[in-house]
């Protein structure tokens, strides 16, 4: 072989070289801006997210407020409920003690006239007359 057929074939070996290397170069950094982009989309998905995490958690804690604004409007109710319970008992009491009275009264006024044939009862409330 001669040497000018020799210094093509390493002229063009290494143009082939340079070749392969550029386009490897290229194909790297096309695939480098792929990513770049790929990650920028990520980037901009994950903002939105974000945003709508954001509106979920302020959902949460506006209905968490309330539901505690419920309990306690519900736990008023029972404590007021509770109380007109109580005096409704007080009332019922006080209403027994109040008949018990009465009806001592009654058998008082009998033991003082036994002979009166006129006695008061819740049926005859004025003390109308009435057999016996």
């Amino acid at each position: 072989m001669a040497t000018s057929t020799i210094v093509w074939i390493i002229v063009i070996a290494v143009v082939v070289v340079l070749l392969l290397a550029a386009l490897a170069w290229a194909l790297q950094r096309r695939r480098t801006q792929q990513r770049h982009a790929e990650a920028e989309q990520i980037r901009a998905q994950t903002v939105e997210q974000t945003r709508q995490v954001r509106q979920r958690e302020a959902l949460a804690d506006e209905t968490a407020a309330k539901a505690r604004a419920a309990a306690a409007e519900a736990d008023a109710k029972a404590a007021h409920a509770t109380g007109l319970e109580q005096q409704a008992s007080e009332h019922r009491q006080a209403a027994a003690s109040s008949r018990d009275a009465l009806d001592r009264e009654r058998e008082r006024a009998e033991q003082l006239d036994p002979s009166s044939k006129t006695t008061e009862s819740p049926e005859h409330p004025r003390g109308e007359n009435r057999t016996r």
